[in-house]
């Protein structure tokens, strides 16, 4: 009987549940269509997505957050991955759609990541150390070091100052948060009219911690056209 509680309490810090948001326009990728139904290597970027995704063990349930005119051609692409996934109706904007994403998840959901549809290389065995973190943290994201010398700039576009690199990280995803956390969080932010584009972003507005976990430069958000140049050499060695 306590092999079986112990057991029973590994597995359930490992499940996390997922949500994509999926609306991408593709404008700058002139693609005249959502950008996760553009072509890498065979597939839609959807379902690479997916493929990484479901290849983390501690994946347990995956929403996907589209506009309903896309639902039927995302799904599609996704294949296989299609009839794993659930589809949820987006809002107007990003924190809207993850707001919906957030009241569809199942009642018994404890922690969420919330991952571009875009950055469909993630390694799975980070998505696994994202739920794992939130067994000891409220929120965690991805990121990277920063490398580059980054400048702040004033509205005439002058230099003001130089910011130190060693405390600059670019933002990647997964972002990783305690469900109930998240979800006082967003509804803190429409009683406020706060508008952020992304949900670690909340966070920081109310002096809530997020922990910093180091992704990798091939978990790239496509974007441009030089990015899927990008990623198709990434995906030849995937």
């Amino acid at each position: 009987m306590l092999l079986f509680i112990i057991v029973s309490k590994l597995l359930s810090t490992s499940i996390v549940h997922f949500l994509i948001p999926a609306a991408g326009s593709g404008s700058r990728m002139k693609a005249g269509k959502n950008k996760l139904l553009i072509d890498l290597e065979g597939e839609s970027l959807i379902y690479w997505t997916l493929k990484s995704v479901f290849s983390a063990s501690s994946t347990n349930w995956v929403g996907i957050i589209g506009q309903p005119k896309d639902k039927n051609l995302l799904l599609n692409s996704a294949k296989d991955f299609a009839q794993k996934v659930h589809w949820i109706d987006g809002g107007e904007t990003r924190q809207q759609s993850v707001f919906n994403g957030l009241k569809a998840l199942p009642k018994d959901a404890k922690k969420v990541l919330i991952h571009d549809g875009a950055r469909c290389l993630i390694n799975p065995e980070l998505i696994d150390l994202c739920a794992k973190q939130l067994d000891e943290n409220e929120a965690v994201i991805l990121a990277t070091k920063v490398t580059d010398t980054i400048k702040i700039v004033d509205n005439e576009g002058f230099i003001k100052e130089t910011p130190n690199r060693n405390y600059l990280w670019a933002a990647q995803t997964p972002q990783g948060f305690l469900v109930d956390r998240l979800k006082k969080a967003h509804m803190m932010a429409i009683d406020k009219k706060w508008k952020v584009t992304d949900d670690a972003s909340l966070f920081e507005m109310l002096n809530w911690k997020v922990k910093i976990i180091e992704g990798t430069s091939s978990n790239i958000k496509i974007t441009s056209p030089i990015d899927l140049k990008i990623a198709k050499l990434f995906v030849n060695n995937y």
